[in-house]
């Protein structure tokens, strides 16, 4: 039997476009067929300061995997891609920020329809409806799609966070 995984990839290195691409290639080749890919969009770090934008693209997979072993999958492309946590991890210890630049971070966006909370993964992402730079790609290959755990389409949940955005910004404006 097979699933549809949905990974979201960003990457802030100086070849990020390359850095993408290639996940895209190792997607295909050990989690499953590459139904889908967004273009990839540039955004502005999120949670953090960061000197570049980011990259972010959006891959629809069919996988014959298990949620626990495509994170597995997921985390060794990671590794081979060249994304080091422990830098990671001293970077924030310096900075005092939740999230660093990193050269790959894959996420597991959706697995089906399925809801997952397990001690390793959450899905669908937690905070996807938060996160314009994960919803602009996912829009892209299927806004129509319905999160499982929030009831609406996934371009309506971009346009909400794109209005509320916005009126934060006209607010700001004002003062």
């Amino acid at each position: 039997m097979t699933h549809r995984i949905v990974l979201l990839t960003g990457s802030d290195a100086p070849d990020r476009a390359d850095v993408l691409r290639r996940a895209a290639e190792m997607a295909a080749e050990r989690i499953g067929s590459l139904e889908a890919a967004s273009d990839a969009f540039a955004s502005e770090p999120w949670g953090f300061a960061a000197e570049g934008e980011f990259l972010n693209q959006a891959l629809a997979l069919r996988t014959a995997l298990d949620p626990e072993r495509a994170l597995d999958e997921v985390q060794r492309m990671e590794r081979d891609l060249g994304r080091k946590r422990d830098e990671e991890k001293a970077e924030k210890a310096r900075t005092g920020q939740r999230y660093a630049s990193r050269r790959i971070d894959i996420d597991i966006m959706f697995y089906d329809d399925r809801e997952i909370d397990s001690p390793r993964l959450t899905v669908p992402h937690p905070l996807l409806h938060l996160r314009e730079f994960a919803l602009r790609p996912l829009c892209a290959i299927m806004g129509d799609y319905v999160h499982p755990r929030l009831g609406r389409t996934l371009c309506e949940i971009y346009d909400r966070l794109r209005a509320a955005d916005g009126n934060e910004q006209k607010s700001k404006e004002r003062i």
